[in-house]
């Protein structure tokens, strides 16, 4: 029944969502020609005008001159153009191969992953079979959780620039909200596309500066909620981890391995919390933590508990044994 319930809802926005993604994508494209016609009459006079170049004509004799005046410069140019082409050129051919290699790997490992799981439980070593079941399981989950809370930001922050957006007076501020909400799982690239997408179509649309500064309030109040409230409630919550914690992984992440850090701080802290709480468990049922010599029994709350539902039960079953029963037991008065 939830499965049904959840299908029905996907399916219903979505039959929401296309027509009216479909509207936005209709009236961007209806729009292109005045994106084209800002680029011809506002971008390209300030490019020509900051540059000193013109990009209306093209002088062979000029280009001709100005490499005989500065060859050496030219050819390591030349040499330097060359060689980020070609380096460009290998990295399309290997993103067009992942591109078809990643959907057959990922199927054929969904297929066969029940069986590769119990191929990797077989090998662990039967005494910490139990420790290492636990451990995944909960890595697994936490990491859920993770994905789970990441989307939910992904969303909000779309619905949040496009509703911004659409009372700023963008015409294509839904659009532009879902792609700068969809990318927002990469640190700062979400805001960042979409604060110049938001400004340009601002200007395409003739909006004021004032409109153009309401725009990038919208992200900046986004990056705010993002950072302090979404991710610290939504994903923070999922793994474990305090808001502050969230922020000082994600910042460490970063100080020490880059973008890439950045990228993988928080399913990193996520697993590392799980170890964390296995250890302090085990912390609080050693010897060192009880204050007993070695060898000693360590009494826990678990072992008392459940010592006490057995002596309640026993007694319970006693009590019901030598109780008596019916009216032939009693005595004749």
């Amino acid at each position: 029944l939830v499965f049904l319930v959840l299908t029905l809802a996907v399916v219903a926005i979505v039959l929401i969502l296309i027509p009216f993604m479909e509207r936005q994508v209709a009236r961007f494209i209806d729009q292109l020609p005045r994106w084209t016609a800002w680029a011809r009459d506002v971008a390209t006079p300030w490019i020509e005008a900051r540059f000193g170049v013109s990009l209306d004509t093209f002088d062979s004799g000029e280009l001709v001159s100005m490499l005989q005046g500065h060859w050496k410069e030219a050819g390591g140019f030349a040499t330097s153009v060359l060689s980020k082409v070609s380096k460009s050129g290998f990295a399309i051919v290997a993103w067009l191969l992942n591109l078809v290699i990643v959907p057959v790997a990922a199927f054929y490992l969904l297929r066969d992953w029940n069986i590769v799981v119990e191929r990797i439980h077989a090998m662990v070593p039967r005494s910490i079979e139990p420790v290492v079941v636990r451990l995944a399981r909960e890595s697994d989950e936490t990491l859920g959780g993770f994905l789970r809370g990441q989307i939910s930001v992904m969303v909000l922050l779309g619905v949040i620039y496009g509703v911004g957006l659409s009372v700023v007076g963008v015409s294509v501020g839904p659009l532009i909200g879902m792609i700068a909400g969809l990318i927002s799982f990469v640190p700062y690239m979400g805001a960042i596309v979409g604060v110049g997408m938001g400004v340009i179509a601002a200007v395409v649309q003739g909006l004021d500066t004032v409109h153009v500064i309401f725009v990038l309030v919208v992200f900046i109040v986004g990056q705010l909620l993002e950072g302090y409230v979404l991710v610290p409630k939504l994903v923070g919550d999922k793994i474990g981890l305090h808001p502050v914690a969230v922020m000082f992984a994600i910042l460490a992440g970063g100080e020490l391995f880059g973008f890439i850090g950045v990228l993988l701080a928080l399913p990193l802290a996520a697993v590392v919390m799980v170890m964390l709480r296995y250890a302090y468990e085990r912390y609080t049922q050693s010897e060192m933590y009880h204050d007993k010599p070695p060898g000693s029994p360590i009494v826990l709350e678990a072992d008392v508990e459940a010592a006490s539902s057995e002596a309640s039960g026993v007694a319970a079953v006693e009590s019901a044994a030598t109780s008596p029963v019916g009216p032939d037991t009693h005595p004749d008065a």
